[in-house]
């Protein structure tokens, strides 16, 4: 793809399953994507790796995702008809706190 990231994170994450920081060259996952079908995780990787190259999701973007995983449209409607979270999510706070 002709980019490098500076800085690559996984950790749970309730309401996203990835975001970029293109500035900084930083990318987050959801470690919640470990349990989703391989091509799901690909698919998010290859996209935050092109917002690396595009900012928006504009028509450029669309350009190189289509290039660099043609596929990519089944891939991400299988991943948007999963559960976004775990069903166990573990509770960080002590229930006296909440």
């Amino acid at each position: 793809m002709g980019v490098q990231g500076t800085n690559f994170y996984v950790r749970q994450v309730k309401t996203l399953w990835e975001s970029c920081n293109s500035k900084a060259g930083s990318i987050r996952l959801n470690s919640e994507l470990a349990e989703k079908p391989r091509e799901c995780l690909e698919y998010v990787v290859v996209h935050e790796m092109v917002h690396l190259l595009e900012r928006s999701h504009g028509q450029p973007f669309i350009a190189f995702i289509d290039r660099f995983m043609p596929l990519w449209r089944h891939h991400k409607d299988a991943l948007n008809e999963l559960s976004l979270k775990h069903e166990d999510w573990v509770l960080l706070t002590s229930p006296s706190k909440l």
